[in-house]
């Protein structure tokens, strides 16, 4: 009995680790059914992160790199200021973590530092009185938190720096430095004995009187010579024209005329002409020694005009432009064969080859012949009357009544125009035109622009 029942035991016990055995071999296998048959489906998860993490670190890797490569540039090519201000800004960022006082004190410190070089390194200017005084206050704004020091644009600072304006006493040191070299070459090439200037000026009071003895005084006040300008008033001198003459800083002689200037054209270059006798009148009672110019107020003149006149022995002629002008665009029309015939705007001496004069060049009127002006502020052309005052310059001397020298073919001044006769130009002061010495390489240079620009008569217009 015992024989039969321990077999059957056994049989038990192999028939449970059989089955254990079983169970086992059919788990695992169902486990690698179920790893092979997953392994289809789960494919595309893994490469799909796979390409997420791979793009995420190209991103990373752009943006890093992008910073870096812009800060090794700043630091290869950035000056030795910009460098030293990193560092200090850097400095101070470590301070910063440490305590909030220190923050405040250390920043302030580091923006005067980088100021100052920053200033150094992009020009260097000398050191002047103007230019430490600029730099201190600069320091002192920038110690006391000035906040126009600094302007922010989204994350980066500008830094505001000073114009480097060129220093006022450099300027003036080179202006005097300029004003003597050309003194020297008046004195090494120049005329050795300059004599006065005796500038003649005819005016009245009007529109434009203000305007055009501006534009005359500032043009005498650069003359390297003595000057004295002789001022000639129709109508009796004005407080206006006084208060002008003693405000131009020149010497000057202020005379009344008795007659009023007209407003017609004719009479009014008549009345000038009387003006311009009656000012050499006074130049022979008082004796003024010089050379006499005649600086119409509305004429444009050249500086080297008073170079030439110095030159003058006795009487002397320039080439004058002629600027004829119109009152509107339209005023004027002249056909195709007058603007072919019309010479040049010019009058003055004509000389022949070996410099003699031999005639004038006058300016041809006959393209404007009933189209010019009649009345002072008329829209139409207004032109000059023969040889103009303004082309000749004479010898004081020449105008007294004894002097040294003086030559016979000069006439008396009290014989000019003694019987009310008009007188045209400075030759009808001479009994020999052809004894008049032509300036200006022979009259071939313009040295001066005759100009006629008034308003109209009637014309209301501020005191001053």
């Amino acid at each position: 009995m015992m024989k039969s029942l321990l077999p059957q035991s056994q049989l038990r016990r192999s028939a449970a680790a059989a089955a254990r055995s079983s169970a086992g071999g059919a788990a695992g296998a169902d486990g690698a059914m179920s790893d092979g048959g997953g392994a289809g489906p789960r494919a595309p998860a893994s490469s799909t992160f796979w390409f997420l993490l791979h793009a995420l670190c190209c991103l990373i890797s752009l943006f890093l790199g992008f910073r870096f490569s812009r800060l090794l540039f700043f630091l290869l090519f950035s000056t030795t200021a910009l460098y030293r201000s990193s560092t200090s800004s850097s400095s101070a960022a470590v301070l910063r973590a440490t305590t909030t006082t220190t923050t405040t004190t250390t920043t302030t410190t580091t923006t005067t530092n980088t100021f100052t070089l920053s200033f150094a390194a992009a020009n260097t200017p000398p050191s002047t009185p103007a230019n430490r005084t600029a730099l201190d206050v600069a320091d002192k704004g920038a110690a006391s938190g000035n906040p126009q020091s600094h302007v922010v644009v989204g994350r980066h600072g500008i830094r505001i720096r000073p114009w480097p304006h060129p220093d006022p006493v450099e300027v003036m040191r080179a202006h005097r430095i300029m004003e003597r070299v050309q003194e020297e070459q008046r004195r090494w090439y120049g005329v050795k004995e300059p004599r006065q200037v005796l500038a003649v000026t005819p005016t009245y009071s009007r529109a434009f009187q203000a305007l055009h003895l501006t534009g005359l005084l500032h043009s005498l006040r650069n003359v390297p010579y003595p000057l004295t300008w002789i001022v000639v008033e129709a109508g009796g001198t004005t407080n206006a024209t006084a208060s002008m003459l003693a405000r131009s800083g020149l010497t000057f002689v202020h005379i009344p005329f008795p007659d009023r200037m007209p407003h017609d054209w004719a009479d009014r270059h008549a009345t000038e002409n009387r003006m311009r006798l009656h000012a050499l009148r006074v130049i022979r009672e008082r004796k003024m020694d010089g050379v006499v110019v005649f600086t119409d107020d509305s004429n444009v003149h050249s500086m080297e005009l008073f170079d030439e006149v110095q030159k003058v022995q006795w009487m002397g002629a320039v080439s004058v432009g002629i600027l004829a002008h119109t009152g509107t665009a339209d005023q004027l029309r002249l056909s195709e064969e007058d603007k072919q015939n019309m010479p040049l705007p010019v009058q003055g001496p004509a000389c022949n080859s070996s410099g003699h004069l031999i005639g004038w060049h006058t300016f041809n009127s006959l393209p404007f012949s009933g189209k010019t002006a009649t009345v002072v502020g008329e829209a139409a052309p207004v032109l000059p009357r023969g040889l103009e005052w303004a082309g000749f310059v004479l010898n004081s001397r020449m105008l007294w009544k004894e002097a040294d020298g003086k030559p016979d073919w000069v006439k008396d001044l009290d014989a000019v125009g003694e019987n009310g006769e008009e007188i045209e130009n400075p030759l009808t002061l001479l009994n020999d035109p052809s004894s008049v010495e032509p300036l200006g390489n022979c009259g071939k240079k313009v040295l001066l622009w005759w100009l006629r620009v008034e308003a109209r008569a009637d014309s209301k217009f501020p005191e001053g």
